[in-house]
């Protein structure tokens, strides 16, 4: 399993990709979650999506330096690949270029309905940092200092 910068060729398995994993938290949260509407030939274009290959893309993370930190903006394994710890290894990965860029932390956020992705995050060393409300959602940050 490799880890590489998208390509523009990509672009459609990430969006299939992205699609499955979170159109099921839509009757969850009662709404469509930021990754389902994002434009992902633009992230591509500017090199902040990573996919892991395992014969095809699995697994995909989109990634931002902001405010002094590294920024996981979506994070998604295709439903019959999870629960295999693809989601840990390319957080593990958002980590490693976090330092690689000097960077001292990897922050993120998600639904506070989605208490299963925070249970992953807490288990690995995230810690809330704020509790926001983002386009009639309840956010919850997080981060990880490294």
């Amino acid at each position: 399993m490799g880890i590489r910068l998208a390509e523009a060729v990509d672009r459609e398995s990430v969006e299939a990709i992205v699609k499955a994993a979170y159109t099921p938290w839509v009757p969850v949260i009662g709404t469509e979650p930021p990754p389902l509407t994002a434009d992902y030939a633009e992230a591509i274009a500017e090199g902040r999506v990573y996919v892991l290959e395992n014969g095809g893309i699995n697994a995909l993370i989109v990634l931002r330096p902001e405010d002094g930190d590294l920024l996981v903006e979506n994070v998604a394994v295709n439903p019959d690949r999870q629960g295999r710890g693809l989601g840990r290894r390319l957080l593990a990965f958002a980590e490693f270029r976090a330092r690689s860029l000097g960077l001292p932390a990897v922050r993120l956020f998600t639904n506070e309905k989605m208490t299963s992705n925070i249970g992953l995050y807490q288990s690995l060393g995230y810690r809330e940092t704020d509790r926001t409300g983002i386009g009639g959602r309840r956010v919850i940050h997080m981060r990880k200092r490294l």
